[in-house]
């Protein structure tokens, strides 16, 4: 029982301990009910047996000093009347049984002439209900003590007690299952408003750690309030990381320019061919880690920005076209040609421009980093059901590499270990597309040799 306190929820708690109140109510009210009613029948038999008894008394009557009775008929059909219970009586005259069943028992008190006495016991086999009533008779000038007993049996009322009790026992099921009904329906209402809480912060991205604002009941502010507390110390800290990575790169990133401005120009002053080697390793480790650390910052500043964002109407064609612009003289230097295919109608949309443009970027930029010298890469926006700015180019394809891993921090294709890359692009536009409930397409080039990544988006 206590394991089940401990583990159930609060609703099959409350539903128990409230089906058990209603159990011990609806028990309370079976019981209550059959004391009521077997006590009502009973009462019900005594007045029929002391109206028999006294209509019996009132015929009694005295003729030549002997007294005598002509039994009334409606005294004893009156209680054969309800049931098919046997009757007894007897009349007892100064001691002597002058007619009746002589072996009907007495009571155990006598009776006087104005109490009667009623008694329950055992006669020929069976349970009987008696009533004794006094009477003093005139017989001869003398005064004698005459004692008129009915009994009946209790079948009747033995019958009316069992349906009485069943028809309670029905009635006490029916409360019951009513009960717990309204203790389902109860427990509902009295946890919808945790429910709601729930469903509202189930909704959130993964990283909106914003305040919980709702009309809640008073037992549930102090945890709604923890809860808000315990976010905001969070969202702190998060932040102050963010800002930690954001500064380390920062400060990481110039030094290292530095270093690479240097090795060049120790480069074109060495002549022997290990020497210039061992310097064009360095510079490749030089830019692999300023990359890394420009791409730590995207990745910081991206990550903030999709917890807050900063939405405003857009084209998505305008947006691409100043990605292609702002990355043509990269691809200008490899002689690659970009091929841009966008429809010259308006292509509204709703989100953060600079996040959408850092996507945008970063995948361009994979494009351009992968594709050999002198080779094209084609830019197409498709409108169907959904916006897709698809960059598909001619470079090395995906070999051997698992599609859906390429969005994960820090991976790579297995084909370009040669190449200066930190892992961190397409992660970057995925977490962009996510922010903005769209998604990262990743597939081979379909016509070739080469890879197709598309942002797809949702219409406005």
């Amino acid at each position: 029982m206590r394991a089940f306190f401990t583990n159930s929820s609060i609703r099959r708690r409350l539903v128990f301990q409230l089906s058990v109140i209603a159990a011990i109510l609806s028990l309370t009210f079976y019981l209550i009910v059959r004391v009521v009613a077997e006590q009502a029948a009973t009462d019900t038999q005594d007045n029929i047996l002391a109206a028999s008894a006294t209509s019996i008394a009132d015929a009694l009557y005295s003729e030549r000093g002997t007294v005598n009775l002509e039994l009334p008929y409606s005294a004893l059909s009156m209680l054969g009347s309800i049931s098919q219970d046997r009757v007894f009586y007897r009349i007892i005259v100064d001691g002597e049984t002058l007619t009746g069943y002589a072996d009907l028992p007495e009571t155990t008190s006598r009776p006087t002439s104005s109490n009667s006495v009623f008694s329950t016991l055992d006669y020929r086999g069976e349970e009987v209900r008696s009533v004794a009533v006094a009477r003093l008779v005139s017989s001869g000038g003398q005064t004698v003590n005459a004692t008129i007993i009915v009994a009946q049996t209790r079948l009747g009322l033995a019958a009316i007690s069992s349906s009485i009790s069943t028809t309670a026992a029905f009635v006490g099921i029916g409360f019951f299952i009513f009960a717990t009904t309204l203790s389902l329906l109860a427990a509902q209402s009295a946890l919808s408003p945790l429910s709601r809480m729930t469903q509202s912060i189930k909704r959130r991205g993964p990283h909106d750690l914003s305040s919980v604002k709702a009309k809640l009941p008073s037992e549930l502010v102090p945890l709604v309030a923890a809860l808000n507390n315990f976010m905001s110390r969070l969202r702190a800290s998060l932040a102050q990381s963010e800002d930690f990575i954001a500064e380390a790169a920062h400060r990481v990133r110039t030094p290292l320019t530095i270093v690479r401005t240097q090795a060049e120009l120790a480069l074109r002053r060495l002549e022997k061919p290990e020497d210039k080697k061992a310097l064009r390793e360095m510079i490749r480790a030089v830019d692999e880690s300023s990359r890394s650390a420009g791409q730590l910052l995207d990745h910081a500043m991206v990550t903030f920005r999709t917890d807050h964002l900063l939405t405003s109407k857009l084209d998505i064609g305008d947006i691409t076209r100043d990605t292609c612009e702002h990355l043509s003289p990269t691809a200008g230097l490899k002689d690659i040609h970009l091929i841009v295919d966008i429809p010259d109608e308006p292509l509204p949309f709703v989100g953060d421009p600079i996040l959408l443009q850092n996507a945008l970027r970063n995948i361009l930029d994979n494009a351009i980093k992968y594709s050999p010298a002198d080779s094209d890469i084609h830019i197409n926006v498709k409108t169907e059901d959904s916006y897709k700015i698809s960059f598909t180019d001619h470079g090395r394809g995906f070999v051997d590499t698992n599609l859906e891993s390429l969005t994960k921090r820090f991976s790579r294709g297995a084909n370009v270990s040669d190449i200066v890359g930190s892992g961190l692009g397409l992660t970057i536009a995925d977490v962009v597309a996510r922010a903005h409930k769209g998604r990262i397409q990743v597939r081979s080039n379909m016509e070739g040799p080469g890879a197709c990544v598309s942002l797809i988006l949702p219409l406005v």
